[in-house]
């Protein structure tokens, strides 16, 4: 049944954005909601708690110390599934999932039709972008965090509106998990039918986002929960993304700090 679910309903509720206007559509709800402009997505993995499998070894067991496959998620300002890959090892990180990923290679060889960098409000003409946590490495279309305990306030500031923007993709999660409430518990069956649940699940929570909205209520419920599961990610030593990826992250930690990008909170702001 759930590939069923699946394959009727992937095409509509799961289809990922193919021309620009699509795109500068999700950049303008994350521009209003997250103040975060040229933001088309964030990114992150969420670990499926699962029975450990038959003669698995240790390919299921995660840093946190439980069996798990990884659901990897791209989502929009609308809590929405944009792209998702299921099933890959718990041992795995989300940075070297992410890099086998479809999205991953499109983003990269340019098939996926983001915009050109063009905004009027903006004075530099920076890329659109991804936005993800310390795991992630750090690249022309993809932001994370400045690392280190001691930054600047323009760094400090540009986390703190990172960590805002990227709250959507574990908000999504918990709406996910506090609607279909399976996800609270290992799923105790064949790894190939709980990936064929999972995704049944995020194509449903599409459908039903479509159909029904969210109240604030539950966005702010599962905003709660996410954030109080989440412990310490993975930390992973990745690959500098070069003199060019440092440059457009540091334009957008001045945007965040000019008279026209700032927010009137996030001087005081407390960056988690």
């Amino acid at each position: 049944m759930s590939c069923i679910i699946w394959d009727t309903l992937k095409e509509e509720f799961m289809k990922l954005p193919d021309n620009e206007n699509k795109w500068e559509n999700i950049a303008n709800g994350f521009g209003i909601k997250a103040n975060f402009p040229h933001y088309i997505g964030a990114v992150d993995g969420k670990h499926i708690r699962v029975v450990k499998p038959n003669q698995s070894g240790s390919m299921y067991f995660n840093y946190k110390g439980y069996f798990s496959f990884v659901l990897l998620a791209v989502v929009d300002a609308e809590y929405r599934f944009i792209y998702i890959s299921v099933g890959s090892y718990g041992n795995e990180c989300d940075s070297s999932i992410f890099k086998e990923t479809t999205f991953w290679k499109k983003l990269n060889d340019g098939s996926l039709n983001i915009p050109k960098p063009l905004h009027e409000t903006i004075e530099k003409d920076m890329p659109y972008v991804l936005v993800g946590d310390e795991a992630f490495p750090l690249t022309t279309n993809l932001m994370r965090p400045f690392g280190g305990n001691h930054l600047n306030d323009t760094k400090r500031i540009f986390n703190y509106r990172l960590c805002r923007a990227r709250r959507f993709v574990a908000c999504a999660f918990g709406i996910l998990a506090n609607k279909w409430r399976i996800l609270h518990r290992p799923l105790d069956v064949h790894p190939d039918t709980a990936i064929h649940n999972v995704k049944a699940c995020a194509v449903l929570h599409n459908y039903l986002r479509e159909r029904d909205g969210l109240n604030f209520e539950d966005i702010q419920l599962a905003l709660e929960q996410s954030i109080q599961e989440q412990d310490q990610q993975q930390r992973v030593h990745n690959p500098r993304g070069g003199p060019i990826a440092n440059v457009i992250r540091s334009d957008f930690a001045d945007y965040f700090t000019s008279p026209i990008g700032s927010l009137p909170w996030q001087t005081n702001a407390r960056y988690a």
